[in-house]
Parts: structure tokens; sequence; C-alpha cells
């Protein structure tokens, strides 16, 4: 009798250990997992942008886009209300510079403002001197980019006005290199959102 006791003991523990063992093991795999998922996350990069994929880049979001779509919601455009915007503060940066292009319209600017300060933006945030909203033709839809670009100093101008076409974006752009005072290397990254609309 005394024996079986002994035995039934021993396999408790044996037991107990085990279980202890395999949720330890699904402890890891959840972390593991959840550490594989972040780091698989995509990176944030400016690679390939025709205005801006000279700069490193940082993340801007926004919630006026349509639920589950890369869509401005439509009173973006039929209202005029700018987008809100949001990023994390830039380090060095003293100001930001926006600037909302119709890729389909040989860059045409929707949006054109600088020395921001803020960095969470609400919709509405530009008047009307500095944003009109999107309108292509009726049934088309066009890309819609805005470009946050992060300056460690303000400039003397922030080139183009909206409601206007200006291929020379990329340069007025690059100008945003050289602040007020006559400094170069101005610019220390940017941020994009990229978003679609349908003529009304």
């Amino acid at each position: 009798m005394k024996y079986i006791k002994l035995a039934a003991l021993v396999l408790c523990g044996a037991l107990g250990l085990c279980a202890m063992g395999c949720s330890a093991g699904q402890n890891e795999t959840s972390a593991t997992t959840e550490s594989t998922t972040e780091a698989t996350k995509a990176p944030v990069t400016n690679e390939g942008d025709e205005f801006v994929g000279d700069y490193p880049a940082f993340e801007v979001t926004t919630t006026s886009l349509k639920a589950n779509s890369n869509m401005w919601e439509d009173r973006m455009g039929t209202a005029n209300i700018s987008p809100a915007l949001s990023w994390e503060p830039v380090e060095g940066a003293s100001c930001y510079v926006i600037y909302m292009v119709d890729l389909n319209a040989n860059c045409f600017l929707h949006w054109v403002q600088g020395d921001i300060t803020q960095t969470s933006l609400p919709e509405g945030f530009a008047d009307r001197s500095f944003y009109v909203g999107p309108y292509p033709p009726t049934g088309s839809v066009h890309q819609y980019n805005i470009y946050v670009i992060a300056l460690k100093n303000p400039v003397k101008r922030v080139k183009g006005s909206t409601n206007s076409m200006f291929p020379e974006l990329p340069r007025f752009i690059k100008d945003l290199d050289t602040d007020k005072d006559g400094n170069t290397g101005n610019i220390i990254s940017a941020g994009k959102v990229i978003g679609l609309y349908k003529g009304k």
C-alpha cells in the first residue's frame, strides 16, 4: 500500500511538471509569434517616391479615409474639408510643410501650407487659402498623396499654391532643403499618406 501511494505521488509530480512545461512552451510560442508579427511589420519607406525618395521616412496616419478602404471620405472634396493627419514629433524638427498633390493631373496641388508646428491636425485644419478639395472628372478616380516634410528651420517661402498644376513640385520640395538663412541640409525626413478619390 505504501508503495502504491508513493508511486501515485511520483506520477502526480511528473504530470504537474509536464503541464508546467507545456504551459511555458505555449507562452514562449505566443511571445515568439507576437515578436515575429512585430518584426515583420513593413517598414515605412520613401524609396522610389519621385518627390521625397531622397529622404528618410516617418509614419503619417489619417482618420479621413473610408473604413477598410483607401478612398478619401467624400467630404474631403464635396465640402472642401482638409483631411485629419497625425504623426510623432520628428527629432530636431521645428516645423513642417504639407503638400497634397493629384498624381493624375500633372501635379495639381490641393494643399500647400508651411510653418506648421502641430503634429496632430483635425479635419478642417486648413482654411480655403491653403486647401481645396479633390474634384476629378465625374466617374474618374485620381490618386492624392499628402506629404508632410519635417524641417530643421523655417524657409523663406513654401513654393506653389493650391488649385494649380505644378510639374516642378520635385524642385519645390528640394528647395525646402535650404532654410531662410541660406543653410542647407534643412529637410530631416518626410512622411506621406496616400488616398484615392472618385469624381462626383
